[in-house]
């Protein structure tokens, strides 16, 4: 028996409000911490409400150059390290996903597998041996090691993605630009790589947002201070402020959040969008 709309609207009236209330406990850390950064130092922990009795812009002007390079410089450097590596996957990937979706080479399927392998290798494990490589190569204190893997088709997420995206598409599309006399690379050009544009919208959302994100990698690779990303310089400012100097530490953390808040907002459409068309379920 179908429930009536005056028994239904309550309903729907308890499950908003529920939802709203699990919302609100979501994102209550993230609101103190704004509110915080507005607080002088020594009433952050002293009053822990959402409402300041105090508010100052200290917090962002002492933050700004706390480090002796104004905070721009960092957001600048992770600006740059991210479209580098969405520049690298999109050409790597896109190249390695249509020679294992497209091609017939020997040992292709094998390739394959050793390539989705890769996604259960912890990358701690690769960590010590590129460390070596990369410092007899003279690229510690540069980008190389962060951006070079992204050109080799290191991540094999990705390739898998794309990979599947291809399978989907005819092949009657390659047979008919294979009569027009179109090769390999030709058939990639103009008819694969313009149809996979939501493939390449998702590799590029993921790998900037978890390119910006990332602290391991230039912890390891960047140790001079004009070369550091936003969470290096973030975990930097927090050992070289004392608890005075907490709300400079929640200032330009929110500061950091922003390009990725943005980027997320105007991409989650696509996202969704990617994942349901290339064939992830």
């Amino acid at each position: 028996m179908a429930a009536s709309p005056t028994t239904s609207v309550p309903r729907q009236v308890t499950r908003h409000v529920v939802l709203v209330v699990f919302v609100l406990l979501m994102i209550y850390p993230l609101l103190w911490m704004v509110v915080s950064s507005f607080k002088p130092s020594n009433l952050i922990l002293s009053q822990t409400g959402l409402f300041p009795s105090e508010i100052t812009l200290e917090n962002y002007a002492d933050g700004w150059d706390a480090l002796g390079s104004p905070f721009s410089l960092f957001l600048g450097n992770s600006l740059l390290i991210g479209v580098g590596s969405v520049l690298g996957n999109l050409f790597s990937c896109s190249l390695t996903a249509y020679a294992l979706a497209r091609l017939n080479f020997r040992m292709g399927k094998v390739y394959l597998a050793l390539t989705l392998m890769t996604i259960m290798l912890p990358f701690h494990v690769l960590v010590i041996p590129q460390y070596i490589l990369f410092a007899d190569l003279g690229w510690i204190n540069t980008y190389i090691p962060l951006l070079l893997p992204k050109f080799l088709a290191t991540d094999a997420v990705f390739i898998f993605l794309m990979v599947q995206f291809i399978r989907s598409l005819p092949r009657e599309l390659d047979q008919a630009a294979m009569i027009d006399g179109a090769g390999p690379f030709r058939i990639f050009w103009s008819v694969i790589l313009p149809l996979m544009q939501p493939a390449l919208i998702t590799t590029t959302i993921f790998t900037f947002i978890w390119t910006w994100n990332d602290y391991f990698g230039p912890l390891l690779y960047l140790t001079r201070t004009e070369l550091y990303t936003v969470p290096v310089a973030l975990k930097s400012l927090v050992d070289t402020e004392t608890q005075s100097g907490i709300g400079t530490m929640f200032a330009m953390s929110l500061l950091s959040l922003v390009p990725i808040v943005l980027f997320f907002i105007f991409a989650q459409r696509y996202i969704i969008k990617g994942i349901a068309t290339t064939g992830i379920k």
